[in-house]
């Protein structure tokens, strides 16, 4: 544990969708001295995502759906292309990833390789994501995808890479997660 932080107080704001609360901390600064500070802390579980590929086609799985927050945030539309992801509700990572890939994508595969572990916003959301890529082929495609039904109306896209990673620059793609999935692909070579 950090000695120079004490959490002296923390008191839940909102519990509807996920967790909200609000901290009271003292913090030691360089020059040794105690301050207080107060922070509220987003805590909505952990995630995964997964970039699926396909070496042969050069093409890529990504889906489209509205997220409210950009769309209060300027994005016109609200709907934002992203790489297929989802909270661990329990699961592993992989095991969550397995599950998301099949309901949204509607793509079952079973060989996925683990990339990386990050923070996606540190300074307010406690949300740690595991990212993965996965080969897929048309073999694969077991369902239409979309989501449940009844809580996500998702559109599945299988684009080729080099028009998905030219999206970033576009604008089309403002996903950090997807961002990052693309570029590692491209420095991979994966679709080359």
């Amino acid at each position: 544990m950090n000695q120079d932080v004490e959490i002296l107080e923390s008191k839940i704001l909102s519990d509807d969708w996920y967790t909200l609360k609000k901290f009271t901390l003292r913090q030691r600064d360089r020059s040794g001295q105690w301050t207080i500070q107060n922070r509220e802390v987003y805590d909505r579980g952990n995630g995964a995502t997964i970039l699926l590929y396909s070496a042969k086609t050069k093409a890529v799985i990504l889906t489209r759906q509205f997220r409210l927050p950009t769309f209060v945030n300027g994005n016109e539309s609200g709907m934002l292309i992203e790489t297929c992801a989802g909270l661990l509700d329990n699961d592993d990572p992989r095991s969550a990833i397995l599950r998301e890939t099949e309901e949204e994508t509607g793509f079952k595969i079973s060989h996925v390789t683990k990339l990386f572990e990050a923070y996606m916003s540190p300074g307010s959301v406690t949300e740690i994501l595991h990212f993965y890529i996965g080969e897929y082929s048309s073999s694969m495609k077991v369902s239409a995808g979309g989501g449940i039904a009844e809580e996500e109306q998702i559109d599945v896209l299988e684009i080729d890479f080099n028009t998905a990673y030219s999206m970033i620059s576009s604008g089309q793609i403002k996903d950090a997660k997807t961002i990052m999935l693309l570029q590692y692909a491209y420095i991979a070579g994966l679709c080359r």
